[in-house]
């Protein structure tokens, strides 16, 4: 009978350890199959995109195979699936017979359908905004383990920057320079003409509805150049422009130009003002004396017809 015991305990034992493994096998199995899958759904890498507003944007998606996309289903989205910007659904597609495009893009994206044959979904966007700006989806939900391409559109604002000489002290004359609406956040810098960096004051930020606006100021003194340059790059575009003005060289060594511009800007109008009334009393003199003298011939012309007639005697 112990013996007995012994054997049922040993396989009830080895039936409780078969079981166990059998379960974790099929528990690895399982989760092999479901990483298998997952790996299956392809996933492309994010490309950066780059645009200036205003201009058209061609978003890139192709199959490398080659393979006629022309009866597939495809869905272009932006910003983690919250906006339908495109969908093709084997030859409907948005503004085709099919509804439910954002309004966001309504009227601006289209496809290459000649080239869908060939594999290529790619869009077009026109008129580009900054609002444009996100992440964007090309996926083949129905492809065998699915396919998504990513990629980011960086759309950019790039105003040419405005520079003005503000005023002229003591320490030299102040430039401003200014940029408004700009998107991406850019930097600016002023530099003199010979590309050399100039010291700034701290640029003045604001942001309204999206866009940067910044002004930057510099003080300059007489050096070898009065050429000056503000310039304004975004990193993000790859991108810079910039302005240049150039300070006349009186203001630097002229003490009567230590004014500011309003001050000139007055000056010239009060003596616009008093040329014009120089002239007016010049005219108002003339007059008087074109008057003067018509009354003087006046009356002399009246003395010699009131004058009476002298007779003559004559004598036989």
């Amino acid at each position: 009978m112990l013996h007995f015991a012994h054997s049922s305990s040993f396989f009830f034992i080895m039936d409780s350890a078969v079981k166990f493994f059998m379960t974790w096998f099929l528990t690895l199995i399982l989760f092999l199959i479901v990483a298998a899958e997952h790996d299956n759904n392809d996933v492309q890498g994010s490309e950066v995109i780059r645009v200036s507003e205003g201009g058209d944007v061609i978003l890139p998606c192709s199959l490398s195979t080659k393979e006629s996309v022309v009866q597939k289903f495809i869905v272009w989205r932006k910003d983690g699936q919250k906006k339908n910007v495109f969908i093709y659904d084997a030859g409907l597609h948005h503004g085709n017979g099919l509804s439910g495009q954002d309004d966001q893009f309504r009227g601006r994206v289209s496809h290459f359908p000649e080239q869908m044959r060939f594999g290529n979904a790619s869009i077009r966007i026109i008129n580009t905004t900054t609002t444009d700006t996100g992440d964007y989806t090309c996926d083949f939900p129905q492809r065998n383990g699915g396919l998504t391409f990513n990629m980011t559109l960086v759309v950019g604002s790039v105003p040419k920057p405005i520079v003005t000489m503000s005023k002229v002290t003591d320490s030299g004359v102040q430039l401003k320079c200014e940029v408004q609406g700009a998107f991406p956040k850019p930097e600016l810098r002023w530099q003199n003409c010979d590309g050399n960096i100039l010291d700034a004051e701290e640029a003045e930020i604001s942001e309204r509805d999206g866009r940067y606006h910044i002004t930057l100021q510099t003080t300059v003194t007489s050096t070898t150049t009065t050429c000056f340059q503000c310039v304004v790059q975004q990193k993000d575009l790859n991108h810079e422009t910039g302005s240049t003005i150039t300070v006349p060289e009186k203001l630097f060594v002229d003490p009567c130009g230590k004014v500011t511009i309003e001050g000139l800007m007055t000056g010239i109008v009060v003596g616009a003002g008093l040329l014009v009334l120089v002239l007016v009393l010049l005219v108002f003199f003339q007059f008087i004396t074109v008057r003067r003298v018509r009354g003087t011939q006046k009356t002399d012309g009246d003395n010699e017809t009131n004058e009476p007639l002298k007779s003559e005697h004559i004598t036989v």
